[in-house]
C-alpha cells in the first residue's frame, strides 16, 4: 500500500441483538469490501440476558473487520414493567465507559490508522456524547426503512417543536399527513413508545439530528419518495440508502440448508409455491391462546405450511423469546398428527434460506423491516401481522401504500385481544 493512502478505521456500536448485529456486520462487509484502506472494529456490549449472537461474531467477515466484546457493564434492570426502550436506554448509557475505555485503547495502540468516525446503532445514540469526547464524528445506521425514519422524525418534531402531546393520539382515529408518506398515517399504526409521556424512542431520534450523516436500510428504487423526501429535509442530516442488506446469501444460505437439513428435506418434497411460511422473526412471539387460533386456521384451511414457533419469555422480565421442547405443550391436541401430511412446525428459522425455496409460496410475518427487505427480495408475497416495535407503521406502508401485501391485523400490539378464526 502506498505510503499516500493512510489507513482510516471506524468504530461500529451496533444493539447486540440479532436483528441489527447482522446488518451492522453486513454493513462492515460492503464497507471493507469497497476500500482498501479501510478497517472496522466492531464493538459486541453484553446484554444482562442472554442474547445468543455468539456464532455471528466468532468469524469476521473480513481480514479487515474485527469484532472487541466489551466487559459485563454496570446491572440493569430487566423488570418488564417498563418498555423495551427504557431498558436499552439504561443499558446503553451502563456501557459509555467501556466504549469509551475500547475507543482509548484502540488510539494508544495504532500508530498507522486514524478513527475516522463512529457508526451508532439508531438504538444507542446516546454514544454520540463517547464521539463527541473524542473530536469523532457519528453516522447512525438506521435499520429500517426511509419511510418508518420519516415518521419517527416528524413525530419527534411534532413533540419537541411544536409541543404536540402525542399521548391523545393514543387510542385515536385520528391521522396526520407526514411528509415521507402518500397517504396521512393513522396513529393507530404509530409505534406504541411514542405514546409515553417520557419517550426514550423519540429521544433516541432526536439525537439522529445530530449525526454527519444517516445510514439507511434501503434503496432509492424501492423507497423512492420517502428517501427523496428526507433529502429535501434541511433539518434531517445526508442520508446514504446502501440497501438492501440482506442477512443471509450464497454461501451463507447453502450453509443454513445444511445446518437445518430436515426443514429444507422437507421443502424439498412439496411443489413449488405451495407452502405458507409463518414467521415472527428472531424476536417474536404470540401467547398459547392466539397460537391455538392460528393452529385451527392452518388446520382448517387445508394448506401446506411451514411454522416458526417460538416460545414466549417470562413476563416478568425482558428476555428473547426461546424454543419449545414439544410444541404439543401449546399446540391444540392432536394438531401436529392431523397435519402431518400438509405441515411442520419448527423453532427458530433460516429466514432468507426458507424464503429463497422455490417451494414457499406466501409468508405470513411480523412486518419488521429486514424480513420485508427478505420478502421482497425473494419475491414472495406477505400477510402482515405486526407486533411492535415500527411494525404497524411498515405494514401500513406494504398494505396501502405500495399495495405489495394483504393484512392480518395491521394495528396489532402484543397487548391486543386474541385475533379469533371464524368457525364453519
Amino acid at each position: 500500500m502506498s505510503e499516500a493512502k493512510q489507513l482510516a478505521s471506524l468504530v461500529f456500536t451496533p444493539l447486540p441483538v440479532v436483528s441489527h448485529l447482522t446488518g451492522t456486520i453486513k454493513l462492515a462487509k460492503l464497507l471493507a469490501d469497497r476500500d482498501e484502506c479501510l478497517s472496522i472494529t466492531i464493538l459486541i456490549m453484553k446484554l444482562p440476558m442472554e442474547a445468543k449472537i455468539s456464532s455471528y461474531i466468532k468469524n469476521p467477515p473480513h481480514s479487515r473487520v474485527n469484532f472487541v466484546e466489551l466487559p459485563q457493564g454496570e446491572p440493569v434492570s430487566t423488570d418488564s414493567t417498563r418498555s423495551p426502550e427504557y431498558f436499552v436506554a439504561r443499558f446503553v448509557e451502563s456501557q459509555k465507559d467501556l466504549v469509551r475505555d475500547a475507543v482509548a485503547d484502540m488510539i494508544k495502540s495504532s500508530s498507522s490508522s486514524k478513527i475516522a468516525g463512529f457508526v451508532i446503532d439508531m438504538m444507542c445514540t446516546s454514544l454520540i456524547d463517547v464521539a463527541n469526547g473524542f473530536g469523532i464524528p457519528s453516522y447512525v445506521f438506521v435499520t429500517f426503512g426511509a419511510a418508518a425514519l420519516g415518521l419517527m422524525l416528524h413525530l419527534q418534531s411534532l413533540r419537541d417543536d411544536h409541543n404536540v402531546d402525542l399521548t391523545e393520539y393514543k387510542d385515536s382515529d385520528a391521522a396526520i399527513s407526514v411528509p415521507t408518506h402518500i397517504k396521512p398515517v393513522p396513529a393507530a399504526v404509530w409505534p406504541s413508545s411514542v405514546f409515553f409521556k417520557e419517550s426514550d424512542h423519540l429521544d433516541f431520534v432526536k439525537r439522529y439530528r445530530e449525526a454527519k450523516a444517516l445510514i439507511v436500510n434501503t434503496f432509492l428504487e424501492f423507497e423512492s419518495h420517502q428517501i427523496r423526501s428526507l433529502f429535501n429535509d434541511e433539518k434531517v442530516p445526508p442520508i446514504y440508502p446502501v440497501g438492501p442488506i440482506l442477512h443471509q446469501e450464497g454461501d451463507q444460505i447453502d450453509k443454513e440448508k445444511q445446518n437445518n437439513k430436515e426443514i429444507f428435506e422437507w421443502l424439498d418434497r412439496q411443489p413449488d409455491s405451495s407452502v405458507v411460511f409463518i414467521c415472527f422473526g428472531s424476536q417474536g412471539f404470540l401467547g398459547g391462546d392466539q397460537v391455538k387460533e392460528i393452529a385451527f386456521a392452518l388446520e382448517n384451511s387445508r394448506h401446506r405450511f411451514l411454522w416458526s414457533l417460538r416460545r414466549p419469555p417470562p413476563k416478568e422480565k425482558i428476555e428473547f423469546p426461546g424454543e419449545y421442547e414439544n410444541p404439543e405443550e401449546v399446540l391444540p391436541q392432536g394438531f401436529l398428527g392431523r397435519t402431518a401430511g400438509i405441515g411442520k412446525v419448527i423453532g427458530w428459522a433460516p429466514q432468507m434460506a426458507v424464503l429463497s425455496h422455490p417451494a414457499v409460496g406466501g409468508f405470513v410475518s411480523h412486518g419488521g423491516w429486514n424480513s420485508m427487505l427478505e420478502s421482497v427480495w425473494c419475491g414472495v408475497p406477505m400477510a402482515l401481522w405486526p407486533l411492535g416495535a415500527e411494525q404497524q407503521a411498515n405494514a401500513f406502508l406494504f398494505v396501502k401504500e405500495f399495495e405489495m401485501g394483504v393484512e392480518i391485523k395491521m394495528d396489532y400490539r402484543k397487548e391486543s385481544d386474541v385475533i379469533v378464526v371464524q368457525r364453519r
